[in-house]
């Protein structure tokens, strides 16, 4: 059995919200220049390469974006 909690490595303080940076924030990880699009692609080109070096190349970024 394990007990989930949710907390921060590091705990911190937000004395003022910025909707703007927060949107910027979130358009990098998820947005069509964002690292989970980049780290799909990675992954969907690995299984169209006949050469199996480069699929594990392809595999290891993908999986490290």
């Amino acid at each position: 059995m394990w007990v989930y909690k949710k907390m921060l490595e590091y705990p911190i303080k937000i004395r003022q919200t910025n909707p703007k940076l927060a949107k910027f924030i979130i358009s990098q990880y998820g947005g069509p220049d964002g690292e989970l699009a980049a780290s799909l692609r990675y992954l969907s080109q690995r299984f169209g390469m006949p050469d199996e070096k480069a699929k594990a190349i392809l595999n290891d970024i993908g999986t490290e974006e």
